[in-house]
């Protein structure tokens, strides 16, 4: 009698790809009853964790009018959001940043986009993707839904004048959860 060496143990699911955390999040937006369960505050952002494919994490956040995020970036994981109700504005950058070891960056004048993002639009995004994300309207809350991979391992947050871009503080996941 013969006896086979054991195969090593290999993972039989694959980390969400960028394509399917944003399918996730349309499929999660098209729910009506979720997106109404939302408590609104007229004050600040609300949120609810969600679970999200294959071990991402997954937020359902709530944006009253002229709130935002601020310039930052989700360091290593990738993700996708899309607007469930109002509409979102994201300016973003165009060039990707060094990862570690600086504190103040000059971008050059061609790095800015901005996006419209209505009901039912969205997008995703590789690592180290800059961003912010508003409610620029006045009067109507913004109802949206992210999903992350791996699960924010933190958040780096930055603040912008003209051309410079600076590193203010580096946030963990005990910080928001």
């Amino acid at each position: 009698m013969s006896v086979s060496p054991a195969l090593p143990s290999v993972s039989s699911v694959a980390p969400p790809t960028q394509t399917e955390l944003l399918d996730f999040v349309r499929r999660t937006a098209a729910d009506a009853e979720l997106i109404d369960s939302l408590p609104l505050d007229p004050e600040g952002r609300t949120w609810v964790r969600l679970e999200g494919p294959g071990g991402s994490e997954a937020w359902l956040i709530g944006w009253p009018p002229g709130t935002g995020t601020g310039w930052h970036d989700h360091a290593e994981s990738v993700g996708a959001f899309i607007t469930a109700a109002g509409e979102l504005k994201e300016n973003s950058l165009a060039a990707r940043l060094p990862a570690d070891g600086w504190k103040t960056l000059e971008l050059s004048d061609d790095v800015d986009r901005e996006r419209r993002l209505p009901a039912g639009k969205g997008r995703s995004f590789g690592q180290h993707h800059v961003h912010e994300v508003l409610n620029v309207s006045a009067d109507v809350h913004a109802i949206s839904v992210h999903a992350y991979y791996p699960p924010l391992p933190q958040i780096r947050r930055y603040s912008r004048t003209a051309q410079i871009l600076r590193l203010e503080h580096v946030e963990r996941p005990e910080d928001w959860q």
